[in-house]
């Protein structure tokens, strides 16, 4: 006798996830209309506040510039919507996580959640270290070493750019602790072979930082030292939560 076939039930959950999934993604996207919609009014303000690092270290004639004749419309709109994803992030990533939770272990769930937490608070400490830090030393560096009788005269759209790479490439980099974390969970890689690379990192780290920073010295310094220091707390943390029995 033949016995019943399971594939209305696999097309059945298959059903269910797919409606679920659009749920999450629905969610996620009224969350971000409605921090867009409320940044919107605040646009101009936005990116005042984001130019001041430039406009502090200008010497005198030095301004920001509109080469394009929408330029001052899209500019600040533009960085509305950058800065809805920074904010929303929290938001959509509670709505992967409420998808995906229902499938994993105990034990996955209590090693994802830390580690989710712990990446997006480290990509805004990146982000806050870029903006506080690293962009200030840089327009320093490069008022200072300008040539003699040369106004500097950055157009908006280019400087938004230009920050949102440092921002994206520092936040990115702050995620390294977690990264290893995830390579020794994963059993890829074990702390003390992370130690033993330790020379092999570093170095890597220094190359790394000098082909995704502007070509001075200061920022790549500034982000390669940070990365070094978490690398090495990224070993500490993968000792602790790694398995006794490995």
């Amino acid at each position: 006798m033949t016995s019943a076939s399971p594939e209305p039930e696999t097309e059945s959950s298959l059903i269910e996830h797919l409606l679920e999934l659009r749920t999450r993604l629905m969610w996620a996207l009224a969350g971000m209309v409605v921090v867009l919609l409320a940044l919107l009014p605040f646009a101009n303000r936005l990116y005042a506040w984001l130019a001041a690092p430039l406009l502090d270290k200008l010497p005198a004639g030095g301004q920001l510039i509109a080469v394009e004749v929408a330029s001052p419309f899209f500019t600040p709109i533009k960085l509305a919507f950058f800065a809805t994803l920074l904010v929303s992030a929290p938001w959509l990533l509670y709505q992967a996580w409420s998808f995906v939770a229902p499938g994993l272990y105990r034990r996955e769930k209590r090693l994802a959640m830390p580690l989710l937490v712990s990446a997006v608070a480290l990509f805004y400490i990146g982000c806050a270290f870029a903006f506080f830090v690293v962009l200030p030393s840089v327009f320093g560096f490069l008022a200072a070493i300008k040539p003699e009788g040369v106004a500097i005269m950055t157009d908006i759209n280019a400087y938004l750019d230009f920050v949102l790479v440092i921002f994206l490439a520092f936040g990115v980099s702050f995620e390294l602790p977690v990264a290893l974390v995830i390579l020794v969970l994963l059993g890829w890689v074990t702390p003390a072979q992370l130690r033993a690379g330790r020379g092999y990192a570093v170095v890597g780290i220094f190359v790394l930082a000098a082909i995704i920073t502007p070509p001075d010295v200061i920022s790549q310094l500034l982000l390669a030292i940070p990365m070094c220091l978490l690398y090495e707390a990224g070993i500490l943390v993968a000792k602790l939560v790694v398995p006794k029995d490995e």
